[in-house]
């Protein structure tokens, strides 16, 4: 069997995958990228936040994505099911940071950014998938990995990392699951061509319609033309649904008001795919040489888009921390990695998790409109859930749920004197 030895074996070239190899291959280490699929190809996660923004310039990724000219993204906007609206605008948010990011076709972006890699002489290889996995006392490792004909070779490599995404290579190889504390819901989605788009901010504004408490649509235009379109429910609830998945999602259009005229009659691209039990979590982000980035260890819910954010704050984290213990340095893994991603994570399982209460949902449509407040929510949505001089982010575990009581007071006392 042919044997090749790298410096880092990255598995997966996702946005995950492609940072930690950018950063990897410019502090001049020998990276191998290996990825089950075929780019382009689809995937989910289409909308973007700001703070993403920060790591693929830091690497150096930012300018070949710009030239893609993707649909900028400066917001979000909810509706619940009396027709109110929130608006949130990142310039209009806590702290510094970007106040802009796309909404993206995955298969264009993701193959956006390893076309850059491989014009740098990244070695990427698609189209073959990681079978086993062992590890020595010193951390080093080989892999078995498998081409699309079959043919098996090994990869030896002083670390590796997983930005497999929803593939979890090494949670499944390793037996790092566990169950999420996020509650179980499913997603049901697909493109369509926007025949029906409206002229303007308002054809191009993501917006996510809120239905009841668990279940909305997300509505993600594309500059191409296209728009993703995807409800997410409890999972028993979409499981339920009779008929195909195409059916599934027509009845569930039925339920929105503010868009059902907009793409009723309109061709789905594809029919519409079925993701079961969304919310993934593992034992341990890192290992005796091995690092767990992006959704191969957590993802939580899509209804902030925090998923490639998360990946790519992950995977460059990872890449430094790898970098300095490939040259001698002593890392804490423990506090460096995992403590620190895990802040970030807690900070949005806390707003995922009062959505589903309905306590945020209150906040948002909450008919008195606190600009602090509002702009502190605001920083977390673009991203920024490490910056503890937010209120927001600091107190969040008893904040979301003391301003929404507050909220629903001040309602009630209004509807008392009406």
């Amino acid at each position: 069997m042919q044997q090749e030895k790298v410096d880092v074996l990255i598995i997966g070239a996702g946005p995950s995958g492609s940072v930690a190899a950018a950063y990897l291959h410019k502090q001049g280490l020998n990276v191998k990228v290996v990825e089950k699929g075929r780019f382009p190809r689809f995937v989910i996660g289409e909308s973007l936040i700001p703070r993403c923004m920060d790591h693929f310039e830091a690497v150096g990724l930012l300018d070949c994505l710009k030239a893609m000219n993707f649909e900028v993204k400066d917001g979000a906007r909810f509706i619940n099911n009396k027709g109110v609206v929130c608006n949130f605008d990142f310039s209009k948010k806590h702290g510094d940071g970007w106040d802009w990011t796309w909404q993206v076709p995955r298969a264009d972006f993701d193959k956006a950014l390893t076309d850059e890699l491989q014009s740098w002489g990244v070695d990427i290889a698609f189209e073959h998938e990681v079978t086993t996995v062992s590890f020595a006392e010193d951390g080093s490792s080989v892999t078995t990995v498998k081409d699309i004909d079959g043919n098996e070779s090994s990869v030896q490599a002083k670390f590796i990392v997983d930005s497999s995404g929803f593939g979890r290579v090494l949670p499944r190889l390793l037996d790092l699951e566990k169950p999420s504390k996020i509650p179980q819901h499913s997603s049901i989605f697909t493109h369509v061509k926007d025949v029906n788009r409206p002229e303007g901010r308002e054809g191009t504004m993501i917006t996510f319609d809120v239905i009841d408490t668990h279940t909305w649509l997300w509505v993600i235009p594309f500059s191409n033309g296209y728009t993703s379109i995807g409800f997410v429910g409890k999972s028993e609830h979409l499981e339920s649904l009779e008929g195909s998945n195409t059916e599934k999602l027509q009845q569930m259009m039925k339920l929105s008001s503010y868009y059902f005229d907009r793409f009723d009659g309109v061709d789905y691209t594809f029919e519409p795919r079925m993701i079961r039990n969304i919310a993934k979590s593992v034992k341990q982000l890192y290992g005796n040489g091995f690092v767990l980035t992006g959704n191969s260890a957590e993802f939580l819910d899509p209804v902030f888009s925090s998923g490639v954010t998360f990946a790519v704050e992950s995977a460059h984290l990872a890449g430094q921390l790898i970098a300095r213990s490939i040259k001698g340095e002593e890392v804490d893994w423990q506090t460096e990695y995992t403590d620190y991603m895990l802040e970030g994570v807690d900070v949005f399982s806390t707003y995922v998790a009062e959505w589903y209460t309905g306590n945020l949902q209150t906040i948002f449509f909450h008919n008195k409109e606190n600009e602090t407040i509002k702009e502190q929510i605001c920083a977390v949505l673009a991203g920024y859930v490490w910056d503890k001089s937010n209120p927001f982010v600091k107190n969040h575990n008893r904040l979301v749920k003391t301003v929404a009581h507050i909220a629903k007071m001040e309602e009630q006392t209004s509807e008392e004197h009406s």
